[in-house]
Formats: C-alpha cells, structure tokens, sequence
C-alpha cells in the first residue's frame, strides 16, 4: 500500500512525534509499503489530495493528531487511518472529562479538582485553592488537562509549592488539574486490538519522577516488562480494559495507572501513545513476542479493515 506517515505537527509533543514517525516509516517500508513521510501543518490536505494516499499512520502526539482533529479531516477525505476513532480522542485527550467518564463507569481514578484559565484570571478560583487542598490533601499533582510526556506536570509537596506549579501547568494549557497523589506503582497497560499487552512498570528516579527528560532519555528511567504484579494483576487489566471501553478506543491505546495501597487508580488514557526506541508501547510489545514491524503492519491492517466495514 501507499501510505502516509503523519507526524510533527505544531503540539508541544512535536519532537516525540518526529522520533515514532521516522520508526513507524522505517518498519512500513521493511514490509514493502510505499512511505510518504508527512510533516503536518497547513498543507495537509493539499498534501493527501495530491499523494492519494491507501492509508494513513498517525503518529502525532497532542493537540491537533490526538485529539481528533486529523482524524476528522481523514474521514471527510475517506483515508482510513490509524488509531482509535474521533470519538475515543476527543473522550480521552481531555484528561479532566477522561475522569468524569471513568467516575461515572466506576473505573477507579484519584479524587481531583479542575479549573481553566478564566476561572483563575475573572472569577476568583485562586481563593478557592485552599479548600481544594483541603479536600484533595498533599501531596498533589498538578498538570495540564490535556497532553502527555509529563509535559507541564509538577508536584507539590505543600501550599507554598502550589501556585509556582499551577503557573507551569497553565504554561502549557488554559486547564489544569489538580490531582490526589497516590503512592504507588506507576504502570502502563498497551492494548492491542483490545488484548492487553504485557504490563509494564516504570521506576524513574525520585527526582525525574515528572521529568520530560526522564522519559525520553535512555537510562534515566528503569524499566521492568512483564511487572511482576502477583494478584493485583487482575485487578490492573480490569481496569485498564474498563478504561478502553469507556472512552471507546479502538486499534492500540495505552493506559496508565497508579497500583498504590487501595489497588490501581486509572491516571489517564494515551489514544496514540508514543512509538519511540524509550517508548511503553513498542516495549510492551516486543515482551510479547510482536516486533515493531508486524505491530505496524497489523496497525495498519486494521485502520483499512475498519474503513472498510465502516463503508460496507
């Protein structure tokens, strides 16, 4: 097939998204694809018209490939692509409505509290921080409602470490969510067509435990696959797949979780997690005896089985 690799962008995530395209580019064309590397911006549409791709791989990350916005453009143009559908994006990327749908299905996820920008410039929500603390507790983890690569993400140990870790979270978005620490296990669920992967557990220093860095340089964060979860891991795949049907995801999607004293806590949902050489997925994968080439010839196989039961 012909097929379009999307990636870049304009989101914070860009140059992620740079590293899992050129992977994803390099295993299509071992399989004997045809590969059109696309960096996306305003020529997209141009760009798809003119190439008339088969199918699209989409390895954005972000605002703009992951939140449903090209994934609406692929289906106006009748590209089948990669991934989970518009809904799951738009459900998952908000990771603030993530947590009211989760609640509302009983999927367990920490206790939170959320405002945008206006609330905090015109309507006062700043005094409001101290009953938010009060009900939340510390320590609390701030972050921006939507994104990923802990991007903007920092912690605050007290109410003197708030307001300096709000300000870095609405740096990279107008949303931001207050969140009741769990201490815990950090792990991450990769599900393939609705089959989960082998779990994976990240174990970063404590002083990267938020760090961009850590997560994409090789060395700064230890990780084990298959986690040795003895009978909690039961209770880790049940949740992650709960999350997968709720917010409706489809193709690969990744969750992540917190395993602390009261059992797992669902943190959010990655539609399109990332598929860099330090990357969950690809590792999740590989511990399951699937290489990185027959993911993405699988991946891809879906995207045209979907477009074509969708059409018929």
């Amino acid at each position: 097939m012909k097929v379009a690799v999307l990636k870049g962008g304009r989101s914070l995530e860009r140059q992620v998204s740079m590293r899992s395209g050129a992977r994803v580019e390099d295993a299509l064309a071992s399989l004997g694809h045809e590969v059109v590397a696309l960096d996306v911006g305003a020529d997209l549409v141009a760009a798809l018209r003119e190439q008339r791709p088969d199918a699209a791989f989409i390895a954005l990350h972000g605002q703009g490939g992951e939140d449903g916005t090209v994934q609406e453009l692929l289906e106006i143009l009748a590209i089948p692509y990669t991934g989970p559908g518009v809904r799951a994006c738009t459900s998952s990327i908000d990771k603030v409505a993530a947590k009211h749908d989760l609640r509302a299905a009983g999927v367990p996820t920490p206790d939170w509290a959320a405002f945008n920008a206006l609330a905090f410039r015109e309507l006062g929500a700043a005094d409001a921080l101290e009953e938010i603390e009060a009900s939340l507790g510390f320590p609390l983890v701030i972050k921006p409602a939507a994104g990923g690569s802990s991007l903007g993400v920092r912690f605050a140990a007290t109410a003197q470490e708030v307001p300096e870790s709000l300000v870095a979270a609405f740096s990279y978005d107008d949303r931001v969510l207050l969140e009741r620490h769990v201490d815990g296990r950090e792990l991450a669920v990769s599900l393939l067509n609705g089959i989960a992967l082998p779990v994976v557990e990240a174990r970063p220093r404590e002083e990267d435990r938020f760090s961009y860095e850590a997560r994409y340089e090789i060395g700064r964060t230890e990780y084990v696959c298959p986690a040795e979860l003895g009978v909690a891991e039961g209770a880790v795949l049940d949740a992650a797949m709960r999350t997968w049907d709720t917010l409706g995801l489809e193709s690969f999607a990744r969750v992540d979780l917190i395993l602390g004293p009261g059992g797992p806590e669902v943190l959010e949902a990655n539609a399109i997690p990332g598929l860099t050489d330090t990357s969950l997925f690809p590792m999740a994968a590989e511990a399951a005896g699937i290489s990185f080439e027959d993911f993405c010839g699988g991946i891809l196989e879906l995207a045209v089985a979907r477009a074509a039961a969708t059409a018929g």
